[in-house]
C-alpha cells in the first residue's frame, strides 16, 4: 500500500504563487508517472500535470507557461509550481502516482486533496 499526502495548498490572490507537494510512503516498490489533477464542485477531475520518471512533462493548455511540474525520485516527491494564478485555478488539486509493485502489478494511488483559493 502507498500513501500520498499532499501540502502546500491555501488562500492567494490572483498573480500570486503557490507550491504543492506530494510526498509517498509505504511499501513503494517503483513509482513511475506521477501527476497533479484538479476537481472543483460538480465538474469532473481534470488533469493539470504529469511527469514521467525520466522527468518528460505533459500540462493541461490552461496551465501551460504558468504551472511547473517537478520530481524528486530519492524522496518519492512530487511538486507543482504555480504562478500567475487566476480564479479559475481555485480547486481541491489532488497528487496520483502511478505504481508498479514488486510483483509487476500496477496501481494508481490518489492523495486526499488539498484546496487552492485564488481570491482577492
Amino acid at each position: 500500500q502507498v500513501q500520498l499526502v499532499e501540502s502546500g495548498g491555501g488562500l492567494v490572490q490572483p498573480g500570486g504563487s503557490l507550491r504543492l507537494s506530494c510526498a509517498a510512503s509505504g511499501s513503494i516498490f517503483r513509482i513511475t508517472t506521477m501527476g497533479w489533477y484538479r476537481q472543483t464542485p460538480g465538474k469532473q477531475r481534470e488533469l493539470v500535470a504529469t511527469i514521467t520518471r525520466g522527468g518528460n512533462t505533459d500540462y493541461a493548455s490552461s496551465v501551460k507557461g504558468r504551472f511547473t511540474i517537478s520530481r524528486d525520485n530519492a524522496k518519492n516527491a512530487v511538486y507543482l509550481q504555480m504562478n500567475s494564478l487566476k480564479p479559475d485555478d481555485a480547486a481541491v488539486y489532488y497528487c496520483n502516482a502511478d505504481h508498479l509493485s514488486s510483483a509487476y502489478t500496477r496501481m494508481i494511488y490518489w492523495g486526499q486533496g488539498t484546496q487552492v483559493t485564488v481570491s482577492s
